[in-house]
Parts: structure tokens; C-alpha cells; sequence
């Protein structure tokens, strides 16, 4: 029950309510007219605290009121300030710069000597008084007037005093005085930030523009920039100052690459063994002081540096090694060098610079493999130009089967390098516990790491093995069998992986390297399968060895493999090479493609037949689709002749109803074979010029209506396209397609009446086929004959009149948009209902 109170104790609670209300009242008048005051002031002002009290404790004050209002005021000036002294100092070395270069001629020597100097020291000691009273931006400023000046005393100075002083060398000594001038200056007024940055930009020229005076060679000028990236690189390191350590790190970039691509430049440039060894001994020089400052560098810079440091030690090492051997063998020559870094892993580096090295080490080795591919593609590849001469007779080697669009003979290190790299991959693999044992302090490998060494290994072996019959030239029959072999090898290791994998479970530990390993040997195989079976088409017996071959080993490879994948993927390849016989087998027969289709439908019948053994394996359905294509190539090979088409159209229909008797295939094999049947029958009437179909349409659509009648007795539940699609479809189609070229009116007529009575039935029964093939029908024969009419229409009409018609058509639509929806969803839903 609703407490209620005594009168005077509720007379009590609302005099109390209304003096809080009262107080509220008067708080929120006394905020007004403060706030009143502060925009007619136009200026931030303390709130009243005083008045009425500071803000609830843990509720922040509003933002007009207090931390906003001071922002201004503390940050404006600041920023009015920066602008002043930038104008300043600006105004003032353009001033200084236009005496110097205008007014300098009027002034005697003393004069000018005496004007300079003035200024100069002025700037100079002028930082220092400001930066006593807290002046700093003042004084900064100052600085950067005074950094000017000092240029231009330099320049006063060798206009006036050495003319005749040549001027790069003037130009070095000055940068070397100005350097040490700006250095002393920055430690002892250590409060300013320019001047230690200017000393170190200084320090990059003098001896860069010295050697460069002295008309010094290419490898002195190497060592001038290598020296001052050290340099750089130390005050990078122990710099004073952000700054500082900016700045000489973007010097460190800019001199200590130009030094390594000099010396790069000249190794590769070298004629002999001694002219690679002044270019080599910079590299080295360059390679130790990178992992010096690796060392100290953070974990970032670290690997940067330790990067640097290996290739410029391989380029150094490999710059002489290549001057010693041929042309061939400069990149295996390199590569050594680099795969000489891995031995980094038992050095105790730090991680940053261990990283760094061993990705030099991989650049390498990348480098070289990019070298080493392009003729391994070459091999695979060439035998596609035999596609055009198939049969033709044997080349004259395996390089005659791969033309000659490759210099071969410069390729003969490129199997060397694949096959080094390989090895090195191989003995990753197959050595990986002790490997990671000692990678421990720098990398921790994973099995994906070790999954991809083994794949890398068996690829690039596999690709060493067949550029080195390229290379050697070997005689065609021996390539085949090669191609042939390496190719039975791949299937033997991915049937042993795939065992395993299907066994162990794939990516987990070691499984993780085997699955790699398995992939690629599969993927290997089918390429080798392909390239090898082009190779094999020069030749017609040994077309049909290689392709016999090729069909027992991956049909054997997909009866021993448990994975499904790799069992699909067998299966699907010994189809395709099950068609290419017997395209070969007709092509022997001397049977032209059109009469050769009905012979490639051996396969499609096979894998049907295969098909219904397997059932619901997961293998069967791709079988069935890789017969399928086997089918379609049938077909495109029959379509020159309309009987053969329709001879084919009708075998395939066939064996679409042999899969069709199996339940899981029945709803698209059903369908296709319906298909099948009716296009067979359209061009077999085509082909025999029949001008009145009906007559040989229609004793198939009464007796195909008549069991359709009897399957929706039997099985209300039946969809209509199953009982009554065929045969409406068997004549209804071709009397289409005859009447849109018939001239007379009769079949048009005739054809449209009964196209409408089949409509008006499936609306009243709703059956979908019926409702849908007829109206679809029947508006097309309507658009027949009304189209001459239209066109007259639309000839006699303003040509402004249709666009405005279709503008019309789609504002109608567009307001009643919501309406046509729903409307079509219900049209939809009343279809779909339909059966």
C-alpha cells in the first residue's frame, strides 16, 4: 500500500522542495549573467567560483569554463612568437645575401672585411646573451642567421682574398673549417639545437670535394665516402642529440651507399684478380665497419647494418673469385660467397646483426635463382611449339624439341647453382634438429620453415636435373626417358607423403614439412606430365609410350594414395591422359575430328562406368567432371558436321542417362540428358533440312506427356519439369525456332494457340514447367509477329518520342518501387509454390 503522509510532515517536504528549486534558480541566473558578460567582453574570463561554489567533486569543469580558456591564452603567443622570429631571421639573411652579392663592390676592402666580421661575431655572440635570459627561440634564431653568415664569409672569402684558388678545393677546406667551427660552437652553447646538425651536414664534403679536386681515381673517391660514413655512422651512434643522430644517419645512407656502389662498381668493372682487389679490399673495409656499428645499433638498425655487412663482404670476395673463372660461372661464383654467411649461425653475434647477414645470405641466394629459372621455364615450355607439328619426326636432340630462342651455352652454371642450392636445402631438411640446435641464439625455425626447405629442395633438384640434360645436350630419346623417370620419382614421393600425411595429420610437427614436401611433389609431377607429353608429341610411338606411361603411373599413384586430394588429383590427370590416347588413337586412324569425337567418348562411358562403382567416394565426382570435359572437347570437335553432332549430342545424351540411374546424380544428370536428347534431335532435323518438325517432334512429346501424366499420378509430389518438361520442350522449342524464319502465318498461329493453352493449364494446375515454357514460348512468337509492326511504329514516330516514353516508364516504377517489390516477391512466391 501507497504510503501517504501526515499534512504537516508533507507541508514540510514541499517547502524544503521549493527552496531547492529557488537556489537552483538563482544559481543558473547567476551563470547567465556571467556568461552575458563574457561575449559582450569577447575575451576568456576565471568563472565566479567564488560565487556559488567549485564544480562537484569528480566531475570536471565544462570546457568554457576552465582548461579551454586558458589554451589560447598560453599557446597563442607561443605561436605569434615562432612566426616573428622566422620573419626575422628570414628578412635578415636576405638582407645579409644581398649585400654581400649587391653592395659588396662599393665598399673598399677594409670596409667590407670589417662590415662581415662585425655582423658575423654579433650573430654569433648574440646566442649566447639570449640564451642567459631564456631566450631560446630567440637565440635559435639568431643561430640560423649566423650558420648564413658564416657562408657567406666563406664565400667573401674566396672572392676577395683567393680568387685564384680552385674551387672545389676551397670549397672542401671551408666545409672542414665551418665543420669544426659549428662543432666547438654547438658544445659550448649546447642549449641550441643547430648548430652540432650543421657541423655534422658540414663534415660530409671535405673529403669527398678533396679527392674530387685532386682529380684522385674512382677507388680514392670510394674511400673519401667510406670514410665519412664512419664517421657518420659513429655520430649516428654517440651522437649528441636527436638532431645530431639524424642527421648523420641520412649521411650515413647517402655516403655509404655511394662508397659500396663504387666499389661494387669497380670489382665488377676489374680485369684480372689484382685490379678486384683494391675494389674488394673497400667492400671488406665497408662490410666490417657495417657489423661494427651492427653490433652497437639497435635490434632495427642492427639488421640493416649486418645486411649491408654480408653482401658487401660476398660482392668484395666474389669480385675476385669472378675475375678467375668464365663468364658462366660468375653468379655460381657469387652465390658460394653468399651461402658462405649461413656459417654465421655458429658465430656469436648479436641477434639484430646475425638476422642481417643471414638475410644477405638469402638475397643471394635469391638473386642467383632468379638468374638460374628463366632456362628451367625455357625447358618446360619449349616443347609447346611441337603442338603445331605433331608427329613430325624427331628433333635433333632435346634441344632441338626446345628450340633455339636459348643461348644454352651461357646457361651451364645455372644447373650448378639449382643444384647447390638444393643440396644446401636437403641437408636443412634432413639435418633440422642439429640446425635449429645451432640457429637457436639468432632465429627459432618452425616446421613450416623446414616444410619449405624440403619442398624448395625437391623442386629445385628436380629443375637441376633437367637443365643439366638441356645444357648437356642429350639425345631425344634419353630426355624422354628422363622427363619421364623424374616424373615417377615426384609420384613416388607424393604418394609416400600423402600416405603419411593422411596417417600423421598434416601440418602438425614434421607432418607440417612432409605436407609441404607432398604438395609440391604432386604439383611437380603433373607439370613434369604435361611437359614431358609435349615433348613426347615429335614422335608418334613415342606419343603413345609417354602417354601409356603417364596413364599407368598416376592411375597406380591414385589406387596406392589414401589422401583424397592428392587421389582426385591423380585420378583427374590419368583421365585427361586416357583422352589424349585416344585423340591419338583416331588421329592414327586417319579419321577426321569430326569422325574422331564418337571414339573420344570411350573415356566419358569409362568414368561413368567408374563413377557408378565408386558411388559416394569423394573421388568420384571430380572422375565424372574430368569425363565431362573429355565429352565437351567431343562435341567441339564434331560441331564442322551437323550428323556427327547430333550423333555425339545423342551418345552423350546417353551416357548423362546411364549417371542419371543413380540416385545422387539424378537431379543434373536427369536434366542434362534431357537437354542432351532434344539438341541431338533439333540438329539430326536440322541437318536433314526438315521444314515441318512437328511430324517427327510430336510422336515423342505425346508418348513423353503421357508418362508424365502417369509419374504425377503415382507421385503427386514430382516436379513438372521432370514429367512434362521434356516433352512440351521436344516440340515446342524446334516449332520456335522454325517459325521465327517462317514467312507464312500458319505456323505462328498455330504454335501460339497452343503455346497459350499450355499457359492457361499450368496456371490452373499450377505446374510450373507448363506456366513458364509456355508463356515463354508464346511471347516469343507474339514478339515474332509484332515485330515488323514495331519497327514501322518506331520509324514513323519523332525520335524524341521513345526517350521520353522510357523516362516516363521509369518515374512510374520508381514511385511505386516498393509496390513492384512486393508485387514481384509474391509473383516469386507464387511460382516457386507452383511445382
Amino acid at each position: 500500500m501507497e504510503h501517504v503522509p501526515p499534512p504537516a510532515e508533507e507541508l514540510a517536504l514541499l517547502d524544503r522542495e521549493l527552496a531547492q528549486l529557488d537556489a537552483r534558480r538563482a544559481h543558473l541566473l547567476t551563470r547567465r549573467a556571467w556568461l552575458v558578460d563574457v561575449v559582450r567582453a569577447q575575451a576568456p574570463a576565471a568563472p565566479p567560483w567564488g560565487q556559488w561554489g567549485a564544480p562537484p567533486a569528480g566531475r570536471p569543469p565544462a570546457q568554457p569554463w576552465g582548461v579551454a580558456a586558458r589554451h589560447p591564452a598560453s599557446s597563442a603567443p607561443r605561436s605569434a612568437q615562432n612566426v616573428l622570429l622566422t620573419l626575422g631571421g628570414l628578412l635578415l639573411t636576405v638582407a645579409a645575401v644581398a649585400f654581400t652579392l649587391v653592395s659588396w663592390g662599393s665598399m673598399g676592402i677594409a670596409g667590407r672585411s670589417a662590415v662581415l666580421a662585425l655582423v658575423t661575431l654579433a650573430a654569433l655572440a648574440a646566442p649566447a646573451l639570449l640564451l642567459r635570459r631564456k631566450l631560446g627561440a630567440t637565440a635559435e634564431a639568431l643561430a640560423a642567421l649566423a650558420l648564413v653568415l658564416t657562408l657567406l664569409d666563406a664565400y667573401a672569402v674566396h672572392a676577395v682574398a683567393a680568387p685564384d684558388t680552385d674551387g672545389l678545393a676551397f670549397t672542401a677546406g671551408a666545409a672542414a673549417v665551418l665543420a669544426a667551427l659549428w662543432a666547438g660552437y654547438g658544445l659550448a652553447l649546447d642549449k641550441l639545437h643547430l648548430p652540432l646538425p650543421a657541423a655534422v651536414f658540414f663534415a660530409q664534403w671535405p673529403l669527398l670535394l678533396g679527392a674530387w679536386a685532386a682529380g684522385a681515381p674512382a677507388i680514392v673517391v670510394g674511400w673519401a665516402l667510406l670514410a665519412t660514413a664512419v664517421l657518420d655512422g659513429a655520430l649516428a651512434l654517440w651522437g649528441k642529440g636527436l638532431g645530431v643522430r639524424v642527421t648523420a644517419g641520412i649521411g650515413l645512407a647517402v655516403t655509404g651507399s655511394a662508397a659500396l656502389l663504387v666499389g661494387l662498381a669497380q670489382s665488377l668493372t676489374a680485369d684480372g684478380p689484382l685490379g678486384a682487389v683494391l675494389p674488394g679490399a673497400l667492400l671488406l673495409t665497408a662490410a666490417v665497419a657495417a657489423l661494427a656499428g651492427a653490433w652497437h645499433a639497435p635490434n632495427g638498425f642492427a639488421q640493416v647494418g649486418g645486411a649491408v655487412a654480408g653482401l658487401a663482404a660476398v660482392a668484395a670476395v666474389g669480385g675476385v673469385l669472378r675475375t678467375a673463372v668464365p663468364d658462366t660461372w660468375h653468379v655460381p661464383a657469387y652465390l658460394l660467397c653468399g651461402l658462405a654467411l649461413l656459417y654465421v649461425v655458429r658465430v656469436r653475434l648479436p641477434r639484430g646483426a646475425g638476422l642481417g647477414v643471414l638475410l644477405a645470405a638469402g638475397a643471394v641466394v635469391t638473386g642467383a635463382l632468379v638468374w638460374a629459372l628463366p632456362p628451367v621455364a625455357a625447358v618446360l615450355l619449349g616443347p609447346v611449339q611441337l603442338v603445331a607439328e605433331v608427329w613430325a619426326g624427331a628433333p635433333e636432340g632435346f634441344r632441338g624439341a626446345l628450340g633455339e630462342s636459348m643461348a644454352w651455352s651461357r646457361a651451364a652454371g645455372a644447373p650448378v647453382v639449382l643444384a647447390v642450392v638444393a643440396g644446401v636445402l636437403g641437408a636443412a631438411y634432413y639435418r633440422w634438429p642439429s640446425l635449429v640446435r645451432a640457429a637457436a641464439p639468432l632465429l627459432s625455425p618452425g616446421a613450416k620453415v623446414r616444410g619449405a626447405a624440403g619442398a624448395g629442395a625437391l623442386v629445385l633438384g628436380w629443375g637441376a636435373v633437367l637443365l643439366a640434360a638441356a645444357t648437356l645436350g642429350v639425345p631425344y630419346p634419353a630426355a624422354l626417358v628422363l622427363e619421364t623417370a623424374l616424373v615417377a620419382g615426384l609420384l613416388v614421393v607424393a604418394v609416400r607423403g600423402a600416405g603419411t600425411a593422411g596417417s600423421t595429420g598434416e601440418g602438425s610437427g614434421s607432418g607440417g614439412g612432409r605436407s609441404a614436401v607432398t604438395v609440391c611433389a604432386l604439383v611437380g609431377a603433373v607439370v613434369g606430365a604435361v611437359s614431358v607429353g609435349l615433348l613426347s608429341l615429335a614422335v608418334e610411338a613415342a606419343t603413345y609410350a609417354v602417354f601409356g606411361t603417364l596413364l599407368v603411373l598416376f592411375a597406380g599413384a591414385a589406387l596406392l594414395t589414401r589422401a583424397v586430394v592428392a587421389q582426385a588429383v591423380f585420378a583427374v590427370a590419368a583421365v585427361v591422359w586416357g583422352t589424349v590416347l585416344t585423340g591419338c588413337a583416331a588421329r592414327s586412324l586417319g579419321l577426321a575430328p569430326h569422325e574422331a569425337a564418337p571414339l573420344l567418348l570411350v573415356v566419358p562411358a569409362l568414368t561413368v562406368a567408374l563413377g557408378a562403382r565408386l558411388r559416394l567416394h569423394p573421388v568420384a565426382l571430380p572422375v565424372e567432371l574430368a569425363g565431362a570435359l573429355g565429352a565437351l572437347v567431343a562435341v567441339g570437335a564434331a560441331v564442322p558436321d551437323a550428323p556427327f553432332l547430333a550423333l555425339v549430342l545423342a551418345l552423350c545424351g546417353v551416357l548423362a542417362a546411364g549417371a542419371a540411374v543413380r540416385p545422387e546424380r539424378r537431379p543434373a544428370a536427369g536434366y542434362l540428358a534431357a537437354v542432351l536428347f532434344v539438341a541431338a534431335t533439333w540438329v539430326r532435323l536440322a541437318a536433314s533440312e526438315v521444314s515441318v518438325p512437328e511430324a517427327y517432334t510430336l510422336p515423342v512429346t505425346v508418348p513423353a506427356l503421357v508418362v508424365g501424366v502417369l509419374r504425377r499420378r503415382k507421385d503427386p509430389e514430382a516436379s513438372s519439369w521432370t514429367a512434362y518438361g521434356p516433352g512440351l520442350a521436344a516440340t515446342l522449342l524446334p516449332s520456335l525456332a522454325v517459325a521465327w524464319t517462317d514467312p507464312d502465318w500458319v505456323r505462328p498461329l498455330l504454335l501460339g494457340v497452343a503455346a497459350l493453352v499450355i499457359t492457361l493449364l499450368g496456371a490452373r494446375y499450377r505446374l510450373q514447367a507448363l506456366l513458364l515454357l509456355g508463356g515463354a514460348v508464346l511471347a516469343l512468337d507474339t514478339l515474332h509477329e509484332l515485330a515488323p509492326y514495331v519497327v514501322q511504329v518506331a520509324g514513323a514516330l519523332p525520335r524524341w518520342l521513345p526517350p521520353a516514353l522510357a523516362g516516363l516508364l521509369l518515374l512510374a516504377v520508381g514511385a511505386t518501387y516498393e509496390q513492384r517489390l512486393r508485387d514481384a516477391r509474391r509473383l516469386k512466391d507464387i511460382v516457386g509454390r507452383m511445382r
